[in-house]
């Protein structure tokens, strides 16, 4: 709506903006509510490997258990004014800083504050400060990421067409063409969920290539998206339609993307030796196991993110949760279905109650619930 177009333009002239010589600038924002969404570490270089500027500002967790912004402050600083961003964009082709600490659309931070407070999160009002915040930093291009499915900020898909028609007006009214992909948003993406475990597991991908399946095809599908964006908007041709997918996979496979990463990781004033093996989780753990024997039917994503919170994540970052069984997969009565994991005995112990008073993860032919007494648990 024009409304929230003005909003938009407002959030953007209130702060400063950052100008590149070179175009396209592109970007991707994921528009959350699915757990474990640690994407970026892996778009962001493989983008830069393949020459694009991709100036991506993000922030720290809303309502999740760990915003882009958490994840990234584990290998390096992230705090940054919009000139260094500029230089660290425009000398490595890509960085991942926290839009908060620079003077960026600031009218969305005093407002995401207040959100984080209530965790709440207003339509138009975040519509708003998405696009504030990519128009802010001079993207020409941006990738929405979308992921649909219970528990999500999208249940269906008709709403996640809606969102995406809204978000394509939005930014042809501001001279930013946006690509919408909706992604599969029923489960985790990867197997961890909260700061350090999503680290570890991002940094392992990026080091062999390999890892979770839903990880490294979502990363490669929108890494695809971005590389062929220059030639649909005829801005410098990276990758012609239908074959972005592809390029992304030979850098991330070839090593290109990691030592991307490592370049980023050193422009922003961080250790280029960390390895994956390197990135410490909570050292109190408790795993939760299957009720009964069959099938894992459904995730409710919801219910695992409040049981990485209440772990201590984002905050603890070295809190959260490993899946050991996703979608699909068979899963015998008495095995892990997941851990949890924290820097406090106590906090894993609430978790642990919190998740075997309403399980986050279903398997086939399991009792749902029993709601226990508190002295049984």
């Amino acid at each position: 709506s024009q409304e929230t177009e003005w909003l938009t333009r407002a959030m953007i002239e209130t702060g400063e903006r950052i100008h590149f010589d070179t175009h396209p600038v592109v970007d991707k924002h994921s528009i959350g509510g699915v757990p474990g969404n640690k994407v970026s570490l892996l778009v962001v270089p493989i983008v830069a490997a393949a020459g694009l500027l991709i100036p991506k500002t993000s922030s720290r967790a809303i309502t999740g258990a760990g915003g882009t912004s958490d994840l990234m402050e584990i290998l390096a600083p992230v705090e940054f004014s919009a000139d260094e961003i500029k230089e660290i964009a425009e000398t490595v082709g890509g960085v991942l800083a926290w839009g908060g600490a620079t003077n960026i659309a600031p009218a969305d931070d005093k407002l995401i504050r207040a959100e984080y407070a209530l965790t709440i999160d207003p339509y138009s009002q975040m519509l708003a400060s998405i696009m504030a915040k990519k128009g802010a930093v001079g993207a020409d291009s941006v990738v929405m990421d979308m992921p649909v499915g219970p528990g999500t900020k999208l249940p269906t898909a008709a709403d996640g067409r809606s969102m995406a028609k809204d978000l394509i007006d939005l930014g042809d009214r501001l001279g930013i063409r946006v690509e919408c992909a909706m992604t599969f948003g029923a489960s985790p993406v990867g197997r961890t969920v909260g700061p350090a475990l999503e680290v570890k597991e991002a940094l392992t991908m990026l080091e062999s290539g390999k890892g979770p399946n839903s990880l490294r095809e979502k990363s490669l599908s929108l890494a695809g998206i971005l590389l062929e964006i220059g030639c649909t908007a005829g801005m410098g041709c990276v990758a012609a339609r239908g074959e972005g997918r592809a390029m992304a996979e030979k850098i991330l496979s070839s090593g290109k993307a990691h030592e991307k990463m490592m370049e980023i990781i050193e422009a922003q004033g961080g250790d280029t030796s960390v390895k994956s093996s390197d990135i410490e989780i909570g050292e109190y753990k408790q795993d939760i196991l299957a009720p009964a024997n069959g099938y894992v039917i459904s995730f409710d994503n919801k219910r695992i993110i409040e049981i990485a919170r209440s772990a201590g994540a984002p905050a603890d970052k070295k809190a959260g949760v490993r899946i050991h069984k996703k979608m699909g997969e068979v899963v015998k009565k008495g095995e892990p279905l997941f851990t949890i994991y924290s820097s406090k005995d106590w906090e894993v112990e609430r978790a642990a109650n919190d998740a075997l008073r309403e399980m986050p993860i279903f398997v086939e032919g399991m009792l749902l619930e029993r709601y226990p007494r508190y002295s049984q648990i």
